[in-house]
């Protein structure tokens, strides 16, 4: 493939590969050239101009494939435009030549057809430059085209299209010529010819001004004609064509109106034209003779549907601004439609013209209108309704005038209710909130109107009425429980009207079937309401026969309705239900019989009709509670079922006595029971199954019914992916709603609402925008069928063989289309059987059973209708499937070989190759691994097969399914399948779309196939990855939309696999192309493609796309449709959120929007801000091009200029592009979710995007860097315009996004003036988007989010001052009262726990801002008071604002004694549904102080959330009010007295103190623990923090402390559950927080032991009981479980062990152990480890001397072992926490009492020995240890001899190593050590017991004198050394003040020479060093202080020897000499002393 890169053609290259893979090679080359030409230098090209031309023009004539020819003719055209244009005319002569030329062959075909597109290239490129050569190319092609076949007129009109829109104008004269012969080609055989006349014709359109005048009307007709019989491209192209000129000639172009004097269409007229085509179709008034206006024979349903789609174009040309102008006529006319008689001639008919109005409707109104336009619509159809409704009461009540013309009234105007009425419910639910204005408007009284419909004589107008209700209560939740209410009163006025009763009842389900949708949901007592009415209904059903049947049915209809509102409200009206159900039936067989001799048949109806509502409502109850059905409630429902399956068979006999107008309500009881049955396990009703399969089969072969109805189901339980051959795919267009009708079963696509009125409450199915269920015939072969499949599995194999012979029996039976039927219905079942037991996971059975399937499959696998084929093939793989024996698959795969191999016939080819592909799509690669290869081999001849293009799609497609099933056993075939992929793609001529459909199919399973290998660089792997791409490249030129989406997925596949080899360059462009498609699989596709780039690389996708908006923005190629601005592909994604409404399609924008934002936000923050701020600012006026604020400073004189800037800007582009419609209220929403994201990102990207100061210095810097903190106001202003908006749902988001800025924001100090933070100045803003959320009337979750925004803000401390807070503080208050009101008060909209999830968010809101408030006044107590500053500082402007300390708690103070009593409430509740399922008697009956008992499961999770702070505020209240001992004293004052009594307590008994404070640990340990023990994964972290510190605050007073020390079992399960903790949640800081509650625990412990010991003091005035008193009494044996310090032992080691895991034994010693070097611990590991130590080494207190001497030994192993660990050393050499923890803790044990108990002397004296020896041991100098700190080792060393000195005293061992130790340090090379070490000598050789000193000063005083004498030789060079030396001599002078007088001489000898020998001469002095001059200066010092001490001794030392007198007499001389001359500097400086003097942080001795 390299080679075919270069500019000219590669001959050599050529000439050598084999003849396949030419035209390969060849369309390479021409790929490469079309890239490279463009991007060439003109001189190189014009130099290789003439070859090229050869080489390309030599290719025409070389009979190129389809893509080749397209991509030759655009090369040829783009080599002459940019080169130089001589021999253009030779070259066109030449094409036209061959075009002329008279051979007709078919070898012949591709070359004419390269020339013909070489053609249309030129005059497409260079137009006008051609001059006027055009005449006779045209006339040429035209001739031409009369003679052509249909591949070559499809081209010529391609290539006219071209030439017309290069030439534009200019080639008016050849207008008309090519008007007639186009015209009639319109009607041709082939689609592909007829899409081809559309496109040429609206080419045409634009210049030739006759289209749309004179010849308006035949274009029309024509249009019509060509929609007869057409598929649906042509249906597409053809409305396009004909809603273009229509919109033209009403509208005309400028241009062409200025040329001509044009008369100008009426809209009148117009749409007159339009309905023509709707009502009459393609004949023309008279053509077709007479019968046609007798108004026989109907409109073709092709010609409707492209009628359809016409005005929609019509519409969408004009625009929306026309649309909003002319609303009302178009309205008027479209519903004039479906008025019309011709339109509705049978039922069916009429609703698919209802169906085709409503997708106009829907296609324009909500497509084209913003929202206050789309208000305005709304109104006009409720004036529209209105006037209907008027015109229809006025023709009831008129009786006496003639019948006939009423009925037709009456029934006309049923289907313009059910259309008007349909939009208005679709439009209000996608407006949502926004539609408000619409429901709330007097003016318009849409309640009234639609409401007035519910009393409509038409039961579809009725039903039509209450969905539009059921869609108001979905937008407008607070309309649901009044619109209830009027039902309810309604319904029980007007009861003796049936109309009334039928359509109030309707309205009600409705409602309550939109309870679900709305998530307040309604009051609990509206189910009584419903239950109540229905009873009513039921039970008067019988006294007025007028009424009964109305009553009957509305009954059960409404307790159907009740049952969606679920378990929780249905069970407690279950057993009346269950009674109900019961007394519908006979009870018994007697019973049956005798019914049947009674009664007529209006009775038979009416009972029919129960019995049938009766059924729906246990299907209903079955369906959606399914909790309920316990066995013995099925037991209960099985009665009356069982009842209805004897009565079933019964009824025929009823009906040939009653007249066959019972037939319905038989059919309807039919179906019911089915569709319950098919809910319920089949074991349940095995019994009867013989019964009930005789009427599942009778009813889906026909066997009583005459008409030949299909199931609906076929298609569904085909495979998804064969929908290529079903033309299913049609189902994934925009215009399914009305493709629909088109299909080929029974009724598809006539779901009406009247056809089953239950479907008005239940679920819409996804994707639907109303329930449509099928005609009642249609649904019981439906539901038979699914009834079969789900019993079939459980039905022993003789049946099954009786049922399958039976099928084919009854398939021999029927004749002709009968039989097509019989067979379809069967079909369905048996694949539907076949389902079952596949996913029951059982066989099929015995070999008579296996041979009579299949020869039921293998007989329709060469059935003529392809939609049976697919089903046979379906079968055949389940069947292998399910059979799955080796043998059976090998027999089925042989037959179709043979098959395969001798039939020549199309259809067994198609049905046997489907049969392969499916067989290895259900036995997978492994099963039909032996077949692989032969059917390989047979698909690759089929689809060879150029005869027939079916058989060449069904190939492919069995061959895409093999490949796809096969996986890597594929590998070995991939190159020869790829190579006939890439021969078909070059030669199938593209108007075959489903075989290229299928080639792509192929292509990417052959991706996935060779998958990652695809990255490989082998030459094998890289010929097949250039097969693949040339395989894209040639589907993306595709014409056809599904073949281009195709191709995208494909290179989707290579990008995952490949993404270096796919070419970003060129795919994003495409794929934003794609983005205006008019399919909706394409733009699918490319958007699910956008995606999956946007994940890894959205910076390039999103610059690609912004340089083509460059391009296409320059004008050069008008071509490109995009909708991409200056916003980018971002901006345009989201304005496709605007109008795209599939689910899938939204899913993956939002998704490629929030990748793009993940990996750009943070470096293009201004831009992404702006396209959020752009959305969520939008105006919701429509009109008016939108215009977006500038972001420039509000100064004012630049509004004057930005006013005009607008004002042209606007004008310009308003021709342009059509003003877009304003961000719909869900963009808006998801806009603001971005906003919320982007915040996070910046958040983990960089801190300084929340530092003004930062931020600042950084955009001095970096004018292009942007932090988030410099657009602060912006976010503000966005959250501010969200949380303000209509819609509830962006009022949340808003809320959230306002939260999430205070809480990242408020700490952020404004430059500026200290002390403030930037927040400060938004308080207003915040204030004002709160305020509205507490309005009355608002949703409660609305309100209870806004309340943890304002204790959010309250609690974020950004506001200081008082009286600022009052603002927010007061909604909070307000909110408080509505809590205190109780429940049941006012009048409720919403359910119960609604109500009580708004309380319990007022309630968390106060807690979380009393925490907060406690939190500040207890650091302004613990702050030290500030002295009195004198002298002028700038502290006192600063304090003039600094609040009170204890500011907030005045805030809340006052409301404290309701709100500690509320939360108490609050917890108690919470702490009773946290109960186990088998405690719930224990609930109390009617609730709690805030849930009631029926929405109990709802009311859990409320409290779920708000608990944790509750818990934390109750906490801290008791522990600051001394258990609430305040409160106690002062009654409930009067006016509190009405909030609920919290009292849960029967008896009004006054508490005792105790009891209470008992009562409320309980209550808050219990709440704490049972969380504790199992904290849900998805708990916030703040839960188990606030639980923490609520248990750690608790335990701070002492109440709680005595609680828990006297309960030890208790403390002991709370350390337990800790300890839990511990085990499952990492974050440090829940682990310090676990070691402060142990902490607390431990001291209450020991305070409750204190108190006993002084008690036992008291008491007995003797030491014994000491020894029993404290854990482990006098065995010292401490039992886990009940031993609190075991308890707490296992935590700490825990913690440790997890911290160090080395102080593990037993992890030393195992084999795979690698010692690791002691590291520095984090931070917080290290604050974690130090809390157990200390914690730790308090324990021993707890227990008795024997209990203490159990655990020490662990203890103290534990704590030398993390001093050895964490003794590292630090760079400013302070002791690390955990080892200085570890000292205090050896400390802390050494110097216990335990040391003074006699009996436990050798213990003790043994154990602090081998601790000793361990800190020995670990403090050995080690290689692998070079940064021990030996200074915190020495020091636990002198603690053990300092505290412990009588246990060490004499024992030579240790004494040894100590002195070692000692040693080692003072030969350190680190002054610091030798230092430390110095002061530690000191302080043993200072120890009172000289037992212990003496051995060490006799060890190491000669050491130390001799350090100290080697200074002279060597000065000390840093502050460091000479401290270290300075600290020696302090040693040394205190030696000496501690020797005996007799031995002071020798001692003085050893110090003064060595502090003489310090001194310098002065002629060194002023030249020594800083340091060096301290030491001098010291020495001199302290000889100057010994002297006077000793005077006798340092005479006799100084007159010894004469040198040391000399030596300090200069030194003194030199000293005061220099004092003198420093005098006068000495007053102004105080001395500063050189020496640091060594501080440790913690004293430990």
């Amino acid at each position: 493939m390299e080679l075919a890169h270069s500019l000219l053609l590669n001959e050599e290259a050529l000439a050598q590969i084999t003849e396949a893979k030419r035209p390969v090679f060849i369309f390479e080359w021409l790929r490469f050239l079309d890239k490279v030409v463009v991007a060439a230098n003109k001189v190189d090209v014009k130099e290789k101009q003439k070859k090229l031309v050869e080489q390309l023009t030599g290719l025409i004539s070389s009979a190129p494939g389809p893509p080749t020819r397209k991509l030759l003719a655009k090369n040829l055209a783009t080599l002459y435009s940019i080169g130089d244009t001589f021999t253009v005319f030779q070259t066109l002569d030449k094409c036209n030549d061959i075009i002329k030329s008279k051979d007709d062959t078919p070898a012949y075909l591709p070359t004419k057809l390269a020339a013909v597109a070489c053609v249309g290239a030129f005059y497409e490129k260079m137009g006008r430059m051609l001059g006027s050569s055009f005449p006779d190319t045209i006339n040429n092609l035209l001739k031409a085209l009369k003679s052509a076949e249909s591949q070559g007129r499809g081209e010529i009109l391609i290539s006219l299209q071209k030439v017309l829109s290069g030439l534009g104008g200019a080639a008016a004269s050849c207008h008309r010529d090519i008007y007639k012969n186009a015209r009639s080609l319109l009607t041709d055989r082939s689609m592909a010819v007829r899409c081809a006349v559309a496109k040429c014709l609206l080419e045409l359109q634009n210049e030739a001004v006759f289209m749309w005048t004179t010849e308006l009307e035949n274009m029309a007709t024509l249009c019509f004609k060509a929609l007869e019989g057409s598929n649906y491209g042509v249906r597409v192209s053809v409305a396009k064509l004909l809603g273009t000129v229509m919109a033209t000639a009403l509208m005309p172009k400028q241009a062409a109106v200025m040329r001509q004097n044009v008369k100008r269409a009426t809209l009148e007229e117009v749409l007159e034209l339009l309905a023509t085509g709707f009502l009459r179709g393609g004949s023309g008034f008279l053509k077709s003779g007479g019968e046609m206006l007798k108004g026989g024979g109907s409109v073709s349903r092709e010609v409707r549907v492209g009628v359809t789609q016409a005005y929609v174009v019509f519409v969408t040309t004009l625009g929306g601004q026309w649309l909003e102008r002319n609303f009302a006529t178009f309205l008027s006319h479209v519903l004039d439609l479906v008025s019309h008689p011709r339109a509705t001639q049978t039922h069916v008919e009429a609703v698919y013209s209802r169906r085709c109005v409503s997708f106009m409707l829907r296609a324009t109104l909500g497509g084209l209108l913003g929202e206050k336009a789309q208000i305005a619509a709304g109104k006009e159809i409720c004036q529209a309704i209105s006037k209907q409704m008027r015109a229809v009461e006025a023709v009831v009540n008129d009786l006496n005038g003639e019948n006939k013309t009423v009925a037709a009234d009456v029934s006309a105007s049923q289907h313009v209710m059910v259309c008007a009425l349909k939009e208005l419910g679709s439009l209000v639910q996608s407006l949502s909130a926004t539609a408000s204005p619409l429901i709330q408007e007097p003016s318009i009284g849409l309640l009234e109107t639609v409401t007035s419909v519910l009393l409509h004589p038409s039961m579809a107008a009725r039903l039509a009425a209450a969905w539009c209700l059921r869609c108001v209560s979905v937008a407008l939740p607070y309309q649901l429980t009044p619109l209830l209410d009027r039902c309810a009163e309604r319904i029980n006025n007007l009861k003796s009207s049936p109309e009334a009763v039928s359509g109030y009842s309707f309205a009600m389900a409705a409602l309550l079937g939109g309870v679900h949708q709305s998530p307040l949901g309604i009051p609990h007592s509206k189910g009584m309401l419903v239950v109540s009415i229905a009873e009513d209904l039921l039970r008067t059903a019988a006294q007025n026969s007028r009424l009964s049947l109305q009553r009957t049915q509305a009954g059960w209809l409404l307790l159907g309705a009740l049952m969606t509102l679920g378990p929780s409200l249905v069970r407690y009206h279950l057993p009346k239900m269950l009674l109900l159900w019961r007394n519908v039936f006979p009870r018994s067989q007697k019973e049956l019989e005798a019914e049947k001799t009674r009664g007529d048949a209006f009775t038979w109806q009416v009972t029919l009709e129960g019995r049938a509502g009766a059924l729906c409502a246990m299907r209903s109850f079955v369906a959606h509670c399914p909790e309920l059905l316990t066995e013995d409630v099925i037991r209960r429902l099985m009665t009356p079922i069982e009842c209805a399956m004897t009565m079933i068979s019964q009824v025929p006999a009823i009906i040939k006595v009653h007249g066959a107008h019972l037939k319905a309500s038989a059919a309807m009881v039919r179906l019911r029971l089915y569709d319950i049955l098919a809910l319920l396990p089949p074991k349940t009703y095995e019994g009867t199954f013989n019964a009930l399969l005789r009427e599942l089969v009778a009813e889906f072969t026909l066997t009583d019914n005459s008409s030949n109805t299909t199931t609906s189901l076929l298609r569904s339980l085909c495979h998804y992916d064969d929908s290529v051959l079903m033309g299913s795919w049609l189902q994934e267009t925009d215009h399914k709603s009305i493709e629909d009708q088109l299909q080929p079963n029974s009724a598809s696509g006539s779901g009406a609402l009247e056809h089953d009125p239950s479907s008005i409450y239940l679920r819409v199915p996804v994707g639907e925008a109303i329930p449509g269920p099928l005609p009642l015939g249609v649904s019981v072969i439906d539901a038979s069928v699914a009834l079969f499949g789900v019993v079939f599995p459980h039905v022993s194999f003789k049946h099954r063989l009786q049922m399958l012979d039976h099928f084919a029996e009854c398939i021999k039976q029927a004749k002709g289309v009968r039989q097509q039927a019989v067979q379809l219905n069967i079909f369905t079942a048996v694949l539907s059987a076949l389902k079952g037991l596949a996913e029951n996971k059982s066989t099929l059975g015995p070999e008579e059973v296996r041979k009579s399937a299949l020869a039921l499959v293998m007989g329709a696998l060469d059935n003529p209708n392809p939609i049976l084929r697919c089903a046979a093939g379906e079968a055949l793989g389940r069947m292998a499937q399910v059979v799955g024996e080796a043998t059976f698959i090998a027999r089925m795969a042989q037959t179709s070989f043979d098959k395969l191999k001798s039939a020549r016939d199309v259809v067994s080819r198609t049905g046997h190759s489907l049969a392969l592909g499916c067989l290895h799509r259900y036995v997978g690669g492994i099963g039909s691994g032996q077949h692989l290869k032969t059917s390989v081999s047979i698909l690759l001849a089929l689809a060879q097969d150029g005869s027939s293009h079916e058989v060449q799609t069904w190939a492919l497609h069995s061959l895409a399914l093999i490949v796809d099933s096969s996986g890597p056993m594929y590998r070995g075939y991939v190159e020869p399948t790829l190579s006939l992929v890439l021969t078909l793609l070059l030669t199938v001529p593209p108007s075959h779309t489903e075989v290229h459909q299928c080639l792509g199919r192929c292509l990417g399973a052959l991706i996935t196939t060779v998958g990652p290998e695809l990255q490989g660089n082998g030459a094998t792997i890289s010929t097949i990855r250039s097969s693949c791409l040339v395989g894209c490249a040639i589907m993306q030129d595709h014409s056809d939309s599904l073949v281009q989406a195709a191709a995208i997925s494909c290179l989707q596949q290579l990008h995952m696999f490949a993404p270096r080899h796919v070419n970003l360059s060129s795919l994003v462009p495409c794929l934003c192309v794609h983005l205006c498609s008019s399919h909706l699989l394409l733009r699918r596709a490319a958007v699910a493609c956008l995606r999956q780039l946007a994940q890894r690389e959205a910076s390039e996708v999103c610059e690609y796309a912004m340089s083509l908006a460059k391009k296409a923005g320059n004008g050069k190629d008008t071509a490109i449709n995009l909708n991409i601005t200056e916003t980018g592909l971002e901006g345009a994604l989201f304005g496709m959120l605007d109008h795209e409404t599939d689910r899938k399609l939204c899913a993956d924008i939002h998704d490629t929007l929030g990748h793009m934002l993940s990996s750009l936000a943070v470096e293009k923050l201004s831009h992404w801000l702006k396209l959020c701020k752009d959305v969520l600012a939008a105006t919701t006026d429509v009109g008016g091009a939108v215009t977006f604020e500038v972001e420039k400073d509000d100064d004012s004189e630049k509004k004057d200029e930005l006013d005009d800037d607008i004002m042209f800007t606007g004008l310009g582009d308003d021709d342009k592009s059509k003003p877009s419609v304003a961000p719909r209220w869900v963009t808006r929403v998801f806009a603001a979710d971005c906003l919320c994201r982007i915040i996070l990102l910046c958040e983990n990207a960089d801190k300084a995007h929340f530092d003004l100061a930062t931020a600042r210095s950084t955009r001095a810097k970096n004018p292009k860097g942007e932090l988030l903190v410099l657009h602060l106001s912006d976010l503000i202003r966005m959250a501010f315009m969200a949380a303000t908006d209509h819609s509830n749902q962006l009022r949340m988001a808003g809320l959230q996004a306002l939260e999430d800025i205070i809480k990242k924001f408020a700490r952020v100090p404004e430059p500026e003036f200290p002390g403030h933070v930037i927040l400060e100045q938004y308080q207003a803003n915040v204030g004002a988007a709160l305020r509205p959320a507490f309005s009355p009337d608002t949703p409660s979750d609305i309100t209870a989010k806004a309340c943890q925004v304002c204790s959010t803000w309250i609690g974020s401390g950004v506001v200081s001052d008082l009286n600022d807070l009052r603002r927010v503080h007061n909604l909070l208050v307000s909110s408080l009262d509505k809590v205190q009101a109780g429940k049941g008060s006012s009048s409720q909209l919403y359910s119960e726990s609604a109500t009580t999830m708004e309380k319990l968010a007022v309630l968390k809101a106060w807690a979380e801002v009393y925490v907060v408030a406690m939190k500040i006044k207890k650091e302004a107590e613990s702050k030290p008071v500030k002295p009195v500053r004198s002298g002028d500082e700038d502290e006192d402007d600063l304090g003039a604002d600094v609040l009170p300390p204890d500011s907030l708690i005045t805030l809340v103070q006052p409301e404290l004694p309701s709100l500690s009593r509320l939360w108490l409430a609050m917890l108690r509740d919470y702490a009773l549904l946290t109960l186990p399922a088998e405690f719930s008697s224990q609930l109390p009956p009617d609730g709690g102080a805030f849930y009631t008992p029926e929405t109990i499961d709802t009311a859990r999770l409320h409290y779920r959330n708000s608990w944790a702070p509750v818990l934390h505020a109750v906490a801290l209240w008791l522990s600051s009010t001394g258990f609430g001992v305040c409160e106690e004293k002062e009654k409930v004052s009067p006016a509190l007295s009405r909030a609920p009594v919290l009292n849960t307590g029967a008896s009004p008994t006054v508490k005792t103190f105790e009891e209470a404070v008992k009562d409320r640990m309980h209550l808050m340990l219990g709440v704490s623990i049972e969380f504790l023990c199992f904290p849900r994964p998805e708990e916030p972290m703040e839960h188990v923090m606030s639980c923490l510190l609520a248990l750690s605050t608790l335990l701070e007073s002492p109440c709680a402390k005595t609680h828990i020390a006297k309960d030890q079992l208790l403390a002991v399960e709370l350390l337990n559950v800790l300890h839990r903790l511990l085990l499952t949640r990492d974050p440090p800081a829940i682990q310090l927080q676990v070691t402060t509650v142990v902490q607390e625990t431990i001291r209450a412990a020991l305070d409750h032991l204190q108190q006993q010991h002084n008690k036992g003091k008291e008491e007995e005035g003797q030491k014994d009981s000491q020894v029993t008193l404290g854990e482990g009494g006098e065995t010292g044996e401490l039992v886990p479980g009940t031993s609190l310090v075991f308890a707490a032992m296992e935590l700490l080691v825990f913690i440790l062990v997890r911290h160090l895991p080395q102080l593990n034994t037993r992890v030393k010693e195992s084999p795979s152990h690698v010692p690791i070097r002691p590291q520095r611990l984090p931070e917080e590991s290290a604050r974690l480890v130090a809390n157990t130590v200390s914690i730790l080494a308090e324990l021993p207190s707890l227990c008795s001397p024997a209990g203490s001497m159990t655990i020490l030994p662990t203890v103290l192993f534990l704590i030398t072992g993390v001093l050895r660990e964490t003794a590292v050393k630090t760079a400013d050499n302070s002791v690390p926490t955990c080892a200085s923890a570890a000292l205090q803790g050896i400390k802390t044990i050494i110097t216990s009492p335990l040391a003074r108990v006699d009996s436990l002397q050798t213990q003790w004296t043994a154990l602090v020995r081998s601790s000793l020896a361990s800190v020995l041991e670990d403090s050995q100098p080690d290689e692998s240890r070079p940064d021990l700190d030996e200074i915190s080792m020495l020091t636990a060393i002198t603690l053990f001899l300092l505290s412990a000195s009588s246990e060490l005293v004499g024992v030579t061992v240790l004494q040894k190593g100590c002195v070692d130790c000692f040693r080692n340090a003072l030969n350190s090379c680190d002054p610091w050590v030798q230092a430390r070490c110095y002061q530690l000598l000191l302080s043993v050789f200072q120890h009172p017991s000289r037992h212990l000193s003496t051995p060490y000063i006799h060890a190491l005083a000669p050491l130390m004198v001799e350090k100290l004498k080697a200074v002279e030789r060597s000065r000390p060079k840093t502050a460091a050394e000479l401290q270290a030396v300075q600290e020696g001599i302090r040693v040394l002078e205190n030696l000496v003040g501690m020797g005996e007088e007799q031995n002071r001489v020798q001692l003085v000898a050893l110090l003064v020479p060595t502090l003489i020998s310090y001194l310098l001469d002065e002629n060194a002095l002023p030249s020594a060093s800083q340091v060096s001059k301290g030491l001098h200066d010291f020495a001199l010092q302290n000889l100057m202080r010994i002297g006077p001490l000793y005077p006798a001794a340092f005479k006799m030392v100084i007159g010894a020897a004469p040198e040391l007198k000399t030596r300090l007499e200069s030194a003194v001389r030199a000293n005061q000499a220099s004092n003198k001359a420093k005098d006068a500097a000495r007053h102004a400086q105080p001395i500063v002393q050189v020496a640091p003097t060594i501080k440790l942080k913690t004293s430990f001795f």
